[in-house]
């Protein structure tokens, strides 16, 4: 099984994919922890050039075609040679924050003309689960700011996240089947509690 983990700046997604992919190791099934943009050495060298503030003059277009470059990378080196040998994927992002940032959020590009990259960079693999983590826009850039972890992708005026935190809600009502939204405001155990049951339930239909 393909997870991943969705959501705007600040609503837990790391955290979370890390404890969701440690509980279900612990319980016995073959899971392995991945991450967007990154989780090979030639994606996170894409991921440190994708984030570094001083990019400000990365084009839109270039900055698509980056993600994707990563993406291809991870699907063809880690995901797809774990889920052929019948093991079980957890991954914080994947090819629907490239839909949700840089199509809903920069409102630049249609969604279909985005679409055919994703197919190509992906190869089609698609998750079989995705749960979208979702929290007032404000509430989760004061979380993100308090990390203190800031890159180039923060650094958006308030409207753009919230067009992002929208396209990501009407990703999920529209494909109902594979998205699953949680409420992100309560506490972290609150939270994996939630995702732990969700994934669980899934697993065992």
């Amino acid at each position: 099984m393909f997870i991943t983990l969705e959501g705007s700046e600040g609503t837990g997604k790391s955290t979370q994919a890390a404890r969701l992919a440690a509980y279900l190791i612990q319980a016995g099934y073959p899971a392995l922890l991945t991450r967007e943009p990154g989780g090979t050495p030639i994606s996170e060298q894409i991921r440190a050039v994708i984030s570094d503030l001083k990019n400000t003059d990365m084009q839109k277009r270039t900055e698509i075609l980056l993600f994707q470059a990563s993406r291809a990378q991870l699907v063809e080196q880690v995901i797809r040679p774990h889920l052929a040998q019948g093991g079980l994927v957890v991954c914080d992002r994947y090819a629907d924050s490239t839909l949700a940032y840089q199509g809903y959020g920069y409102q630049l590009f249609d969604l279909e003309t985005l679409r055919p990259l994703i197919q190509f960079a992906t190869g089609g693999l698609t998750p079989d689960l995705t749960l979208l983590l979702d929290l007032e826009v404000e509430e989760g850039l004061r979380r993100r700011a308090k990390g203190g972890e800031w890159n180039r992708l923060d650094a958006y005026e308030l409207g753009f996240y919230q067009r992002v935190r929208q396209g990501y809600l009407e990703m999920a009502r529209s494909e109902a089947q594979r998205w699953v939204v949680v409420d992100a405001t309560p506490g972290l155990d609150e939270v994996e509690q939630a995702l732990r049951k969700i994934v669980l339930e899934r697993l065992a239909g």
